[in-house]
């Protein structure tokens, strides 16, 4: 910064040469002679040796060019609303203004963006914590291997490892919560007293085969009722029906087979 004296010696407003102004605001030395070129900023002084200096306006008005600059405004729009007669709190108005409308935008697409994340994230595949933690103990990677030992070769696990490969942490909750109601239906059907061939049963286990059908795989009325005889004959299926209710897994059997017989 530059402090020159009057005649009688008395300081007058500071100014700066174009290397200082430079350091001052962060603005370079280049851009500088670039906004002098096209006449939006140009020293308003110059020293006795004819070098240019900047004044407090020409600073005022830099900062004003420089903010309007970040809200990418072209030059010559800078140029045309400098060259109004808006007072500097016109001016800082107008800014804040448009400051305001951009970070409206900027919240918007910053909020769009987001939710694309969520959507595309909810799309992963979900992966063996994701599932632990949806299905707790009921999940287990040994399980998984071994069912696969016995029927990788079959045309129902390839269509369902098919199916199945694609599905999200979304999709796999929505299937727990659908098997709780499911599950939730065969315990009230059995509680009320009603027969394993009654209406509520069979409903139940309709559903639950279709859940199979629409999620797995292709699962007849017949192939369902080989899974039914399997929940009462692999003990591991029996006690999960069993924590539920004492003697359902036999129930949900015979409901199965109901089903069954009512579609044949």
């Amino acid at each position: 910064m530059t402090v020159t004296s009057n005649a009688t010696g008395n300081q007058t407003d500071p100014t700066w040469t174009v290397g200082r102004l430079a350091d001052l605001t962060g603005v370079t030395v280049r851009t500088l002679h670039h906004y002098d070129q096209i006449g939006l900023l140009s020293p308003t002084e110059r020293t006795p040796a004819g070098y240019r200096l900047y004044t407090e306006a020409d600073l005022a008005r830099l900062q004003r060019i420089v903010v309007y600059r970040r809200l990418e405004m072209p030059l010559d729009e800078i140029a045309t609303l400098l060259t109004g007669d808006d007072d500097p709190v016109t001016h800082l108005r107008r800014q804040r203004d448009a400051v305001i409308s951009r970070l409206r935008e900027l919240t918007e697409l910053v909020t769009a963006i987001d939710r694309a994340m969520e959507r595309e994230m909810a799309q992963q595949p979900a992966t063996p914590d994701d599932m632990r933690e949806i299905f707790g103990d009921g999940f287990q990677d040994e399980y998984q291997a071994e069912a696969q030992e016995r029927w990788g070769d079959t045309d129902a696990w390839r269509q369902s490892a098919k199916r199945t490969a694609k599905f999200s942490k979304a999709d796999w909750q929505q299937i727990k919560d659908e098997t709780d109601e499911i599950n939730a239906a065969f315990v009230a059907a059995l509680r009320s007293g009603e027969p394993a061939t009654g209406t509520a049963a069979m409903d139940a286990a309709e559903q639950a085969r279709r859940q199979i059908n629409d999620r797995f795989y292709d699962c007849s009325h017949e192939f369902h009722r080989c899974l039914g005889d399997m929940y009462v004959s692999d003990p591991r299926f029996t006690a999960t029906y069993e924590e539920l209710a004492p003697g359902l897994a036999q129930f949900v059997r015979d409901a199965i087979a109901a089903n069954a017989d009512r579609h044949t």
